[in-house]
């Protein structure tokens, strides 16, 4: 299956989590345990430098058996980046088989009040 497109829009400073239900297709969500996950945000799909890392290892990514996969920024965490890019989020079974399930642009808006 080729992975989704979807841009995720990030505000500088604030805490940023995002929520996603996967399902099969007969409309069952995936029981996602057992699986982790990762996704990194660059400035450019070449760039060799990673402007965050988010996996289940470190916290930022979390999944359940209900197909729901949590992504999630502190505040603190979004005030350190000053730009976007793009990202891809890959999940990873007990077998070690990887699947890109989305990809897009991380699109930062910039804060103001600090």
């Amino acid at each position: 299956m080729s992975a989704g497109n979807y841009d995720m829009f990030c505000e500088q400073g604030a805490t940023f989590v995002r929520e996603f239900t996967v399902t099969d297709s007969s409309g069952d969500p995936i029981d996602y345990s057992g699986y982790t996950a990762r996704m990194h945000v660059r400035r450019r799909v070449d760039s060799d430098t990673t402007l965050i890392e988010l996996t289940t290892e470190n916290g930022r990514i979390t999944m359940n058996s209900s197909g729901k996969i949590f992504v999630q920024l502190s505040a603190t965490e979004t005030a350190s980046l000053d730009t976007g890019g793009v990202y891809d989020l890959e999940i990873i079974n007990s077998a070690g088989v990887v699947e890109r399930l989305i990809e897009g642009n991380f699109v930062l808006s910039l804060e103001v009040t600090r």
